[in-house]
């Protein structure tokens, strides 16, 4: 599995890549096949407080997921992607092994 982290119009600290290493990792469980992650990280609206943005991009054969999330916290939003995701992937394998 590559992972990309791309932060946009910001620099991304190392604890905040590492944190989305770790939990992006947490995927593998729900796939084997997975190719890639994509993550792109943006500040919207500066004047607001929800104006982290994450939106994940999963790359498994034949098949994207994306999701994208904005909160308070680029940690919040990226757990919140992850699970939009997790729901999206259960979905996919459940009618893929069901036929």
């Amino acid at each position: 599995m590559k992972l990309r982290i791309q932060s946009i119009n910001f620099d991304a600290t190392a604890g905040l890549e590492s944190y989305i290493n770790k939990k992006s990792l947490k995927l593998e469980k729900f796939f084997d096949e997975i190719l890639n992650v994509e993550v792109y990280l943006k500040v919207v609206k500066p004047e607001s407080a929800t104006n982290k943005e994450a939106e994940i991009k999963v790359s498994i054969p034949n098949v994207d997921f994306f999701a994208s999330k904005t909160c308070d916290s680029f940690e919040e939003a990226v757990d919140l992607t992850l699970d939009a995701l997790e729901k999206q992937m259960r979905k996919y394998k459940e009618k893929t092994t069901n036929k």
